[in-house]
């Protein structure tokens, strides 16, 4: 792996508010440099004062396959070129299964999965020329498990993870790190931005519990400790396929995983008996 010398160049999508705010400050308080991409871009003087050299501020929206392309040839010839790319756009729409109509549940894989792929697919080229780089993939609690009135959120994060284990493994031989980190709660706008399905009667109880247990069982943190763990994740020389961000998501992955494993060992007779070697038909 060829390892850049001097400040290392990142790529943060959704860079203006949140999670993505918080880890291009902690880049550029590392005395790294900033490609910040945002839908809603402000100026960059606003949002990282002292810093306009070392950011590139760049107005974009993820799902538009072409802008994103465009705006990775921008980054490169901006800063010659990528050593961090952050995925951590995302949005997010709550509601149960049965009350997403068609367009409000591709609106939440178009920027979850597509966003993400598409910018996945802009910078590979460049670290495979490199021969080096670090692809981080913002997942969530919910790549763990899915959740009632999050399913569509769910589905968009197991989306991103399938996806992203699978580049994992196709860009390895290129000298190119990925991870999958799976934040739990954050103070962001995320929940004051998501917006909800026309709500079905049939589920008003299930809301009422899910209310109660919500402000009961919330743990949210700042985001700087979550930009933290990021920095520590990118000055590892071993980086991990997947990062879990918070006590409450860690006890939650180690909680779903016994559960399938009990479940898979339970009906393991029925899983075994359902393989039988045959010759090809």
């Amino acid at each position: 792996m060829i390892i850049a010398s001097g400040p290392r160049v990142w790529l943060i999508t959704g860079a203006s508010h949140g999670l993505g705010l918080a880890f291009a400050q902690a880049a550029l308080d590392a005395g790294d440099r900033v490609v910040a991409v945002s839908r809603t871009m402000d100026e960059a003087s606003e949002l990282f004062p002292g810093s306009q050299d070392r950011v590139l501020p760049l107005a974009v929206d993820v799902t538009d396959r072409a802008a994103v392309f465009t705006a990775v040839d921008k980054a490169v010839a901006q800063f010659g070129r990528l050593d961090v790319v952050v995925n951590n756009a995302g949005n997010m729409w709550l509601g149960a299964i049965e009350e997403f109509t068609e367009t409000e549940a591709r609106a939440q894989m178009e920027v979850n999965l597509f966003g993400a792929l598409w910018v996945s697919q802009a910078v590979v080229p460049q670290l495979r020329r490199q021969g080096s780089g670090h692809i981080i993939q913002v997942s969530s609690i919910a790549g763990l498990g899915g959740f009632s009135t999050t399913g569509m959120y769910s589905a968009s994060k197991f989306a991103l993870e399938g996806m992203s284990e699978a580049l994992a493994a196709e860009v390895k031989r290129f000298g190119i790190s990925l991870t999958i980190v799976q934040p739990g709660g954050y103070w962001t706008d995320l929940y004051t931005s998501m917006q909800t399905t026309s709500p079905n009667a049939a589920y008003s109880e299930m809301r009422k519990e899910l209310e109660q247990q919500f402000s009961e069982g919330s743990v949210d943190s700042p985001p700087e400790l979550a930009a933290r763990a990021i920095m520590t994740l990118v000055d590892s020389d071993d980086p991990p396929l997947r990062l879990l961000l918070g006590s409450m998501v860690y006890d939650v992955a180690f909680d779903v995983t016994k559960q399938r494993m009990a479940t898979w060992a339970r009906w393991e007779q029925v899983s075994r008996a359902a393989e039988r070697a045959i010759p090809q038909p």
